[in-house]
């Protein structure tokens, strides 16, 4: 006689996959439903990317964390005035305000090599968590190459494209925009890196950039990150081009060998 009080979940033959992928496979089954812990996790994963979309970012706990490291920066916003209006409208996250434009005009000519974009993006939590342990091995990388670097823009209600009119504002050859990604159920906090060379406002589309994602705890680390970026830097230099035309050659043995080396030193 089958004992009631422990429950019956039939064996799903992909269970032993489970240890290889974070993904919801060879979960078995209680009857014709999920089993209750894995139902729970589930509801669990979706609560918490949502809340990475709807949580704000504290702009004002990353600004005075980039003072603390000495590194200039200043606060900008896009069109979209409140989150849902973000969420509704993509387009007015590409745009700055009029607010933000003339923030920019006020500031002293200034031709940067290189302009950091920071924007919230689709995960406040990606950004909290990733944004300053990856800046704080960033911005020193490019300075070993003395390029001038404008003030770190932190872009509220920002979407990828939001960094073409800034890097184009400093006259910057390179844009260097970190946002947090579309949270997945296993991926609530993942971080990417958009890169484009010669950024112009409403005239760089998608295929003249380049995507570094994936970056957090599970997936991309910070170093691979950096690895990745110096290249496509190094690359784009080179070619006078991001996005289709620039390839990321690296490999995982090749950036397992840096040891933290700088490509654009070699």
């Amino acid at each position: 006689m089958p004992d009631v009080k422990k429950p019956v979940i039939a064996f799903d033959p992909w269970h032993p996959l489970n240890q290889l992928t974070p993904a919801r496979i060879g979960l078995g089954r209680a009857g014709m439903s999920l089993p209750t812990r894995a139902n729970l996790d589930f509801q669990l994963a979706h609560a918490l990317a949502r809340d990475a979309v709807h949580i704000p970012l504290d702009f004002n706990n990353l600004k005075i964390k980039l003072d603390n490291l000495s590194y200039v920066s200043q606060f900008l916003q896009s069109q979209a005035d409140n989150q849902s209006n973000y969420l509704q409208r993509p387009d007015l996250g590409r745009l700055l305000n009029e607010q933000s434009i003339n923030v920019l005009k006020a500031i002293e000519s200034l031709q940067a090599d290189a302009v950091i974009v920071v924007a919230d993006g689709l995960s406040s939590k990606a950004i909290a968590n990733h944004a300053i342990p990856f800046l704080e091995l960033l911005v020193p990388a490019l300075k070993a190459v003395d390029y001038q670097l404008a003030p770190i823009c932190l872009v509220k209600h920002g979407r990828v494209a939001i960094g073409d009119a800034i890097a184009e504002h400093y006259q910057a050859k390179l844009c260097i925009t970190l946002i947090g990604e579309r949270p997945g159920l296993s991926s609530p906090d993942s971080m990417g890196i958009y890169f484009t060379y010669q950024a112009k406002a409403q005239i760089s589309t998608d295929a003249d950039r380049n995507c570094i994602s994936n970056i957090h705890v599970n997936g991309l680390s910070y170093e691979q990150a950096l690895t990745k970026l110096l290249f496509l830097i190094k690359g784009a230099e080179q070619l006078k081009c991001t996005g289709v035309l620039l390839k990321d050659e690296t490999s995982d043995k090749a950036i397992d060998q840096l040891d933290g080396k700088n490509f654009l030193l070699n």
